[in-house]
């Protein structure tokens, strides 16, 4: 049970792990900020334009008490479109930027640890793993117990 543990502990600090929580939490984030540009600017453009409040409300009909709205469609294509156009300018078009210069040698490399580095990291991995503690954990030296008295 307890490498179980250990295995789960291990995953959920790993990099990829961490990074994609955060870039839901940045996602869902952004995507509040593409709903209050929609609902404070988008909207209300419409509602100037074609006198309804929302595109939901335009462009749409019934027949035999169904309801269509093109509208309705046409609005979260305009915000998916956003989301995408603000994705791709402000994070792939970017990185994909710096991988050219990197590249071309204008931009170094992040740099890897030092072979002796990884080595001696991966022994005191394997010593904190036999002595029960995790990685890169350590311990204060205990002191010594103290001389018995009544003697």
């Amino acid at each position: 049970m307890k490498n179980v543990l250990n295995g789960f502990k291990e995953f959920i600090t790993r990099g990829n792990v961490i990074d994609l929580a955060v870039g839901i939490v940045i996602g869902a984030a952004f995507a509040a900020v593409i709903d209050s540009l929609v609902h404070g600017f988008i909207n209300p453009l419409i509602a100037m334009l074609f006198s309804k409040p929302n595109l939901a409300s335009t462009m749409s009909f019934e027949i035999n008490n169904a309801q269509f709205s093109f509208g309705l469609i046409l609005g979260e294509l305009i915000n998916f479109l956003a989301i995408a156009a603000a994705v791709y300018f402000f994070v792939v078009l970017p990185i994909n930027h710096l991988q050219r210069l990197r590249k071309r040698g204008e931009v170094a490399e992040p740099q890897a640890p030092a072979e002796d580095v990884i080595l001696l990291q991966e022994i005191r991995d394997l010593l904190a793993a036999q002595s029960g503690r995790g990685p890169g954990q350590t311990t204060t030296p205990k002191a010594p117990p103290a001389p018995p008295t009544g003697y």
